[in-house]
Protein backbone atom coordinates (compact mmCIF):
# COMPACT_ATOMS: atom_id res chain seq x y z
CA UNK A 1 0.00 0.00 0.00
CA UNK A 2 3.09 2.71 1.29
CA UNK A 3 6.52 2.46 2.02
CA UNK A 4 6.04 5.36 4.15
CA UNK A 5 4.80 5.91 7.54
CA UNK A 6 1.27 5.79 8.00
CA UNK A 7 -2.30 5.56 9.48
CA UNK A 8 -4.86 3.64 7.97
CA UNK A 9 -8.20 4.71 8.57
CA UNK A 10 -10.04 1.91 6.75
CA UNK A 11 -10.88 0.80 3.41
CA UNK A 12 -13.85 0.37 1.02
CA UNK A 13 -14.36 -3.03 -0.85
CA UNK A 14 -15.88 -2.07 -4.10
CA UNK A 15 -16.47 -6.03 -5.07
CA UNK A 16 -15.93 -9.09 -4.31
CA UNK A 17 -15.76 -12.97 -4.86
CA UNK A 18 -14.45 -14.98 -1.55
CA UNK A 19 -11.70 -12.09 -1.18
CA UNK A 20 -9.42 -12.21 1.59
CA UNK A 21 -7.07 -9.31 3.33
CA UNK A 22 -4.12 -9.52 5.39
CA UNK A 23 -2.41 -6.32 6.73
CA UNK A 24 1.16 -6.26 7.86
CA UNK A 25 2.86 -3.11 9.36
CA UNK A 26 6.26 -2.52 7.34
CA UNK A 27 6.50 -4.65 4.11
CA UNK A 28 5.65 -8.68 3.62
CA UNK A 29 7.81 -9.72 6.59
CA UNK A 30 6.25 -7.15 8.92
CA UNK A 31 4.30 -7.32 11.71
CA UNK A 32 0.50 -8.43 11.36
CA UNK A 33 -1.79 -6.24 12.10
CA UNK A 34 -4.44 -9.25 12.91
CA UNK A 35 -5.73 -11.91 11.14
CA UNK A 36 -6.76 -12.79 7.74
CA UNK A 37 -10.05 -11.06 6.59
CA UNK A 38 -12.78 -11.82 4.50
CA UNK A 39 -14.22 -8.37 4.07
CA UNK A 40 -17.90 -7.93 2.56
CA UNK A 41 -18.69 -4.96 0.55
CA UNK A 42 -18.83 -1.19 1.73
CA UNK A 43 -16.67 0.39 4.29
CA UNK A 44 -14.86 -0.62 7.28
CA UNK A 45 -13.11 1.34 9.73
CA UNK A 46 -9.66 0.14 10.75
CA UNK A 47 -7.25 2.77 12.61
CA UNK A 48 -4.26 1.48 12.48
CA UNK A 49 -0.49 3.22 12.53
CA UNK A 50 1.84 1.52 11.12
CA UNK A 51 5.50 2.48 11.23
CA UNK A 52 7.43 1.94 8.02
CA UNK A 53 4.78 1.12 6.18
CA UNK A 54 1.43 -0.69 5.43
CA UNK A 55 1.58 -4.35 3.52
CA UNK A 56 -1.65 -5.75 2.11
CA UNK A 57 -1.78 -9.31 0.81
CA UNK A 58 -4.65 -10.06 -0.99
CA UNK A 59 -6.03 -13.69 -2.43
CA UNK A 60 -8.46 -14.27 -4.54
CA UNK A 61 -11.00 -11.72 -6.26
CA UNK A 62 -11.09 -8.72 -3.96
CA UNK A 63 -11.61 -5.00 -5.60
CA UNK A 64 -10.41 -2.59 -2.34
CA UNK A 65 -9.63 1.14 -1.87
CA UNK A 66 -7.17 2.15 1.40
CA UNK A 67 -7.61 5.63 2.87
CA UNK A 68 -4.61 6.21 4.65
CA UNK A 69 -2.48 9.36 6.26
CA UNK A 70 0.96 9.36 5.30
CA UNK A 71 1.84 13.07 5.39
CA UNK A 72 5.20 13.86 7.29
CA UNK A 73 5.20 14.55 10.37
CA UNK A 74 2.44 11.68 11.25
Amino acid sequence: VTTRDCRLMGFYVNSTSSGTLALKKGGSGGTALGGTITPGIGYHPYPVYAPDGLHATIANTLDVTFFIDDSPGI
